[in-house]
């Protein structure tokens, strides 16, 4: 049994160990969890203790297999919620962070497994990224961020990497929604922006907007 704080930082670090080939820094955590390095070194410290990870000095940390599976479950049960709240409460994509960020830490495995069979166990959350099954196995899916096309590549959006209410308002201010076809029409190089056609509407998007959005490439 971990506390709410401790499955917090399990969860931030399988995230960031994605961004990182080695071991993430108390830095790069600091910055995710929005705290000071020295609450960091402290936290890392009792997650050592119980063996939920990895820690060398200057190489940063890692989950172990045990704070590897701890993290898996939470996020199981993030998704799981949030795809509860869009497909039978009624709530928008950009409503459902925050609410599943609490019910994400609610224990029961009976809960969790009849909220998986209800919903008729969804592979995808309603931003696209896979939901773990009951076995902590997590589906990899063959998707890149927009920001890494050229011109001329086109693809569907199956995901997001920002999931905050401020950016998939600004999805759906600007009609790009997950499923929505995606052509990239140029691409600067000064700055990576690009002018892009989603449906049937033409736009300019910034590089901190290309840089979260997934995309499945069409084949050529």
């Amino acid at each position: 049994m971990f506390s709410f704080s401790e499955e917090n930082y399990l969860k931030a670090i399988f995230h960031l160990e994605k961004r990182y080939s080695g071991g993430v820094s108390t830095n790069a955590l600091a910055e995710e969890m929005d705290t000071k390095a020295s609450s960091i070194t402290d936290m890392v410290r009792k997650l050592s203790e119980k063996g939920l990870v990895n820690y060398k000095k200057y190489q940063g940390v890692r989950l172990s297999q045990s704070g590897r599976k701890t993290a898996v479950e939470v996020i199981r049960k993030h998704r799981l919620w949030e795809a509860f709240l869009v497909e039978k409460l009624n709530f928008s994509w950009d409503e459902v962070h925050e609410v599943a960020e609490q019910l994400e830490h609610i224990r029961s495995e009976k809960l969790i497994d009849e909220l998986d069979r209800l919903l008729g166990y969804p592979k995808h959350d309603p931003h696209g990224d896979p939901i773990p099954d009951s076995e902590g196995n997590l589906r990899t899916s063959n998707r890149v961020l927009l920001s890494e096309l050229e011109k001329g590549d086109a693809g569907i959006c199956v995901g997001v990497r920002d999931s905050s209410s401020e950016f998939l308002r600004y999805l759906d201010k600007n009609e790009i929604a997950l499923g929505k076809e995606i052509k990239v029409l140029t691409k600067e190089n000064f700055d990576n922006s690009m002018f892009i056609k989603v449906g049937g509407r033409e736009l300019s998007i910034s590089q901190s907007i290309s840089s979260n959005l997934f995309i499945k490439i069409f084949e050529k």
